[in-house]
């Protein structure tokens, strides 16, 4: 399957809009895995890009690695550990459809909520909120990431009204996605999805997310990134529609 040329026409782009993601322009990360997940299974997808997201994740972490909260790391990971553990069951027990379309309905959520955002909105907790409301929305963050990669907002609801300094939240963010990612291997690796076709589809997907960071890095101070999430988002959302129609036909 991942040698046919509707696969590497939508897996080029999604990676692409990886790197930039992981360049500076936030967010349009999401988008990679629903692309993918219309030429093959979104749990193959979430596999081929998980080793890409780990490589990607060294950057972040080695750059901001003295700049972290110790408070939202201690709360957030036990319980994205847990949600880690039951996007593995909904995977392992339901069928592909099931799949399909929660990762559909992720995608189309994610997507208005970014666009909600993008207009003023934004869902909150409060800024005193205690730990374990960090636990929960860990929970939320480790499932939504094991299942489509899209862990962000549920983890920005609970840090972003915690107004961490600037370096402290990017270093925060990207050591707890880091651990997370690294969290994940197990758990598609029982899923049967670290074959040599997988892993080596990755390798070929490697150096196009590397040179798309490198190229986010440089565009990020070049061009205003507004410009381009609106569209990104209402993508995002169409994307989501279909995978909800494919799964329910």
């Amino acid at each position: 399957m991942t040698d046919s040329t509707l696969f590497f026409a939508l897996a080029v782009p999604a990676v692409i809009l990886l790197g930039l993601s992981k360049g500076g322009f936030a967010g349009m990360g999401a988008l990679s895995l629903p692309m993918m997940a219309l030429a093959i299974s979104p749990v193959r997808a979430a596999a081929i890009l998980l080793p890409i997201l780990i490589v990607q994740d060294v950057v972040g972490v080695w750059a901001f690695r003295k700049t972290w909260d110790r408070y939202v790391i201690a709360w957030m990971l036990p319980g994205a550990a847990l949600g880690i553990l039951l996007g593995y069951f909904f995977a392992a027990q339901v069928s592909a459809d099931a799949v399909l379309g929660l990762v559909g309905a992720i995608s189309l959520l994610f997507g208005g909520y970014r666009l909600w955002v993008e207009r003023g909105g934004m869902l909150r907790a409060s800024s005193r909120s205690p730990g374990w409301v960090g636990a929960l929305c860990g929970i939320a963050s480790g499932f939504t990431s094991q299942i489509a990669h899209a862990g962000q907002p549920p983890f920005q609801v609970w840090v972003l009204p915690r107004r961490l300094d600037r370096d402290v939240l990017v270093g925060t963010t990207a050591i707890f996605f880091a651990i997370v990612n690294w969290a994940k291997v197990p758990a598609y690796w029982a899923l049967g999805q670290f074959s040599h076709d997988n892993l080596v589809t990755a390798a070929m997907l490697l150096p196009v997310a590397i040179a798309s960071t490198l190229a986010g890095v440089w565009l990020v101070r070049r061009i205003a990134p507004d410009r381009f999430y609106a569209a990104i988002y209402v993508l995002m959302m169409l994307v989501g529609a279909k995978l909800i129609w494919d799964a329910l036909t």
